[in-house]
């Protein structure tokens, strides 16, 4: 049997119509990604850091040259409509005043084209507004997806006990966070049953105290004497009244006995558990604290309520999760494969940055000599170098196509998480003025002898340096307070103290007062003056690089659902879809799979 035509989209991946089908799409997305020099120095091998260190500089030594006066002749928002939103069939013609080059042209086309399609049409035109109870700690972008995701699943778990004639029993959030999306499927309309899985203990703790606010459980009743509670209470001083022991040994200078104390709880009203009852028609959650590092959920099911009485065929699970970080989407996924248990998934991933890679770093042909497109970054090399199955890329297709691969860098996946088409003018002069400080600092790091140039197939004293064969040490500085970016003075300055007494950057504490201690504002400012007038150099190859990772996007998405593609024995059906509107949340794409 199929799944019903109401819940599968008409494609399998939302792909441009310029495309006949998904596995057309799929060979175009995968041969450009495999050939294209410059889609691949854009996705992995340009670094804001390097932008100034060798000359004449990033921009020219990349940016095909016939581009260049076009990109620098645009503000940073008018070349972003021209990638994003313009109408290619209307720009200016070859030789009018203002027209993109025929190359540049072509490429914005096939970033386009090759970009999965992220326009959302809600199934239902008015979801389920969710009470205020349940939508407690919430902004605004979380109730837009929490209201949006929870009716979908609701409809798609129907879909799938509609088809196989037996209901879902539980549903699996992997990384489950405050868990807001299990609380609004475990309430009214929805009252599913929950398996909330957490790593971090305290976001449980937070939770189940949301879970209480919003009546899907409630707090551990006390029964205790409250007047003799109370006169232990006044013997103690109140720092000690939430203390356990303390409350204890006040109670027995009291004269209360072992016997008597046996039956008093004397816990503080911040320990008490949430319940959670069990009541036929009514949802209710299960929460597991643990880290999951792969797909098998068989730890995960054995601390099921009830599970002892289980027979294995009773348990009919779907795996979950709005925005599961880097691997976890894959454990999501996998796990339909992995575990009889888990009979669909619906996986919106996030945070690709944190992506392992299985195949390790990428290889790439004159001039883009460097070996990875990066610099030298001991935490990336050891990512790359650990060829991490559980990595990226899921499928064989991706994994083995044209006999090596398709490998995304860091940088890559990074760029990946950018939503170019949700840039304002203000927040796009906010970060190309941090990346342009931090670009100008490097430079007078590497001026004044803080950090050293590496070279990549070339000799140190070779007169051909460019940012295909040479990179600098990173320095990774992190963010400064807000004050810090008011001018570039100021950033300076920042760094310098973050660098200098912060215990946590002690490597380059000493390095940083020798080299640094003496540069005065004047230097500075001449620093500054210098590349002022090539800052937009930067902000064009910026919005260059995020705009091509959408394709980045596109290509970790393909890979995920080819992955579920390829085990037809086992799943019946599989597709991409979105959820959400791209502008409130842009990590919009569903992966969901159905088993057979």
């Amino acid at each position: 049997m199929k799944i019903r035509a109401k819940m599968k989209p008409q494609k399998s991946l939302p792909y441009s119509d310029a495309f006949s089908s998904a596995d057309e799409y799929v060979e175009s997305l995968l041969h450009f990604a495999a050939n294209s020099e410059l889609f691949q120095f854009l996705c992995g091998g340009v670094h804001i850091l390097d932008f100034f260190t060798s000359e004449p500089g990033t921009f020219v030594s990349a940016v095909p040259p016939q581009w260049q006066p076009f990109l620098l002749q645009h503000e940073p928002m008018a070349l972003l409509d021209f990638m994003t939103r313009d109408d290619l069939n209307a720009v200016p013609s070859q030789g009018s005043l203002g027209a993109p080059p025929p190359t540049l042209l072509q490429y914005v086309k096939d970033i386009r084209r090759l970009s999965l399609e992220r326009s959302f049409t809600p199934s239902k035109p008015n979801p389920h507004r969710l009470p205020r109870s349940v939508a407690l700690g919430m902004n605004v972008k979380k109730v837009h997806e929490v209201a949006h995701f929870s009716g979908y699943i609701d409809e798609l778990a129907n879909e799938v006990a509609n088809v196989s004639g037996k209901p879902l029993t539980h549903l699996v959030d992997f990384g489950s966070g405050q868990n807001y999306l299990g609380r609004a499927l475990a309430s009214p309309p929805y009252n599913k049953h929950i398996v909330a899985v957490e790593s971090k203990e305290s976001n449980m703790v937070g939770a189940k105290n949301l879970d209480i606010l919003s009546g899907v459980a409630e707090k551990e009743k006390l029964v205790r004497n409250k007047k003799l509670y109370q006169r232990i209470l006044e013997t103690v001083d109140p720092a000690l009244q939430n203390d356990t022991e303390a409350l204890k040994a006040a109670a027995r200078k009291l004269g209360v006995t072992e016997e008597e104390l046996a039956t008093i709880d004397l816990r503080p009203r911040e320990e008490l558990q949430a319940t959670y009852a069990v009541e036929e028609g009514k949802g209710y959650i299960d929460y597991v604290v643990g880290r999951l590092e792969h797909a098998d959920l068989s730890d995960v099911v054995s601390q099921l309520r009830g599970y002892e009485d289980m027979e294995p065929e009773d348990l009919r699970m779907m795996a979950v999760s709005i925005h599961s970080c880097g691997n976890l989407s894959h454990y999501g996924i996998r796990s339909m494969i992995s575990n009889p248990c888990v009979k669909a998934v619906a996986i919106v991933g996030c945070c690709y940055n944190l992506l392992t890679e299985k195949l390790g770093p990428p290889t790439y042909k004159p001039p883009f000599s460097r070996p990875t497109l990066q610099p030298i970054n001991a935490r990336a090399a050891r990512e790359s170098e650990r060829r991490d199955p559980q990595g990226f890329p899921m499928s064989e297709r991706v994994s083995t196509y044209d006999g090596h691969g398709i490998r995304l860098n860091i940088t890559a996946r990074m760029m990946a998480c950018q939503a170019p088409q949700n840039w304002t003018e203000k927040d796009s002069d906010g970060f190309f003025t941090r990346h342009f400080y931090r670009a100008v600092l490097q430079r007078i790091f590497l001026d004044k002898g803080v950090i050293s140039r590496v070279y990549h197939g070339v000799d140190e004293d070779s007169s051909d340096v460019s940012p295909f064969n040479s990179s600098t040490n990173p320095v990774i500085i992190g963010s400064l307070r807000k004050k810090c970016y008011a001018s570039f003075p100021a950033y300076v300055r920042g760094a310098i103290d973050k660098l200098t007494t912060n215990a946590d950057f002690s490597q380059y504490n000493q390095v940083i007062r020798d080299r640094l201690a003496d540069i005065t504002d004047d230097e500075i400012a001449r620093y500054e003056a210098e590349y002022r007038c090539r800052r937009r150099e930067l902000s064009a190859v910026w919005t260059l690089m995020a705009f091509s990772a959408c394709v980045v996007e596109s290509l970790i998405v393909a890979d995920r659902w080819l992955f579920l593609r390829e085990h037809s024995d086992i799943v019946r059906d599989c597709w991409v879809e979105t959820v959400f509107d791209y502008r409130e949340s842009p990590r919009n794409l569903v992966v969901v799979g159905i088993k057979r």
